[in-house]
Parts: structure tokens; C-alpha cells; sequence
């Protein structure tokens, strides 16, 4: 009963602790004020060839984890549920279990290379998403592996919560991204149209898979019913083994 409740309490913990990171105190309004009035109208960041590389490093960590090897786990997951093959739906599993372990090691690495190189101030959108994102990136994977086993009674409520927060982090991440490249193109003066056109080209593609599997399912239900009505038919009015002779005047 107490792990019952504790489950029934992360989601409303989780919503908690985005509202805190992404609103600020009324103590510190004045100074957040300021700040982002400061923020607002600072100067185009001026990059060197070290802290442009670091940009794009960061930004490619972060778009491999959450734009791309996370919803790739979810894909793989959603297909394991349509599998009939046991072996087919291991190899799927731990293909979900691996895009989503080498997904939340890319993310800690742009994480500590964005603490230790780049300013830290979380007065813009784009840093307060990144940190929450960052503690619900390592939250999933230990709920994944406190797993229940299938028949125990909380396993509805386990994978209703990791299945929201896995939908959750994909959705918000992705977002993330399209904000850091709006803040990088604010920042530096530099276009990022080419890598916003290819980021929606993916996600519309992910999008797209994620919402024709189930119609995909259906299409092969009927192909199926339809083999069976056949077989069916043709048990109700078996071959003739013998050849007709026709006889031609």
C-alpha cells in the first residue's frame, strides 16, 4: 500500500518540481527583472573557435539523446507490443533498454559540459527546461528497472507512470531543442533555419511512424480476418478431385 501511494505521488511531484524550476520566487522577482531585462538586451555573444565548438557539441549531445535516441526506444518499445515472437520482442526490449542507458549518458555529458563551460544564471526558458530535464532524465531509467513483474498488482500503475514520463521527456525535450537553436540564432546572429528544417523533418517522421503503427495493426487484423473467412468458405465446399471432361462438338 505505501509503494501504491508513492507511485500515485510521482506524477504530482514531477509537475511540482517543473513549476518551481520554471517560475521564480516572489523574493527574487525584482532581481529575475532585472536580469532578464539585462539578458534581453545583451550583446550578440561573440564566439571563439573553443566555444563554438562547445555549442555545437552540447547541442549535438542533447539532440541525440532526448530528439532522437529517446524517441527511437519509444518507437521500439511500442513495437515490441504488436510482436508475436517471443525472441522478437527480447531483441526489442533490450534494444529499448540500450538506445535509452547510451541516451541518459549523452545527456549527463552535455549536461556537465554546459555546467562547467557556459554561463549558469537559469534566467531564460532554455536553461530552467534543460535542468528539469535533467533530473527526469535520470529519474526514468530507475524507475524503469524498479519494474514489477507482470501479474503483480502495481504493474498498471508502473507502466502508466513510466510511460507518461518516457512520452513526457521526449516531448519536452525535443521543444528544448528547438529553443536552444532559436537562443543560439538570438545570441550569435548566426541562421539555424538549415537545423530547425531538419529537426521537424525528423520529428514529423517519428510522429508519423508513432501514430501508424496502430492503424498499420488494423490494416494487418483484417488481412487476417479475411484469410480466415476464406479458409472457411472453402471448408464448406471442398475441391472436387476429379477432372470435368468437356467435350467440344
Amino acid at each position: 500500500m505505501v509503494l501504491f501511494r508513492r507511485k500515485r505521488l510521482l506524477p504530482t511531484f514531477s509537475c511540482c518540481v517543473i513549476l518551481l524550476l520554471l517560475t521564480p520566487s516572489q523574493g527574487d522577482s525584482n532581481s529575475s527583472d532585472n536580469s532578464e531585462q539585462s539578458y534581453k538586451i545583451a550583446q550578440p555573444l561573440e564566439l571563439t573557435p573553443k566555444l563554438s565548438m562547445q555549442l555545437k557539441l552540447h547541442a549535438f549531445l542533447l539532440w541525440s539523446s532526448v530528439g532522437f535516441l529517446m524517441p527511437i526506444g519509444v518507437l521500439l518499445i511500442r513495437v515490441s507490443s504488436n510482436v508475436r515472437s517471443a525472441k522478437s520482442i527480447k531483441v526489442l526490449f533490450y534494444c529499448h533498454v540500450a538506445s535509452q542507458i547510451v541516451a541518459v549518458v549523452l545527456a549527463t555529458a552535455g549536461a556537465v559540459l554546459s555546467i562547467s563551460n557556459f554561463e549558469n544564471a537559469f534566467n531564460n526558458t532554455h536553461q530552467r527546461i534543460g535542468l528539469a530535464l535533467y533530473g527526469f532524465i535520470w529519474l526514468q531509467p530507475l524507475i524503469g528497472f524498479l519494474r514489477p513483474d507482470r501479474g503483480v498488482k502495481m504493474r498498471s500503475a508502473w507502466y502508466l507512470t513510466h510511460w507518461l514520463l518516457g512520452i513526457s521527456i521526449c516531448v519536452v525535450g525535443v521543444a528544448n531543442v528547438y529553443i536552444g537553436l532559436h537562443t543560439y540564432q538570438e545570441r550569435t546572429g548566426r541562421s539555424a533555419r538549415l537545423w530547425t528544417v531538419l529537426l521537424t523533418v525528423e520529428v514529423a517522421a517519428m510522429a508519423f511512424v508513432y501514430l501508424f503503427q496502430d492503424r498499420w495493426n488494423y490494416v494487418v487484423r483484417q488481412e487476417e480476418a479475411a484469410l480466415v473467412d476464406e479458409q472457411s468458405e472453402g471448408s464448406m465446399y471442398p475441391a472436387n478431385d476429379h477432372k470435368e471432361i468437356v467435350v467440344v462438338p
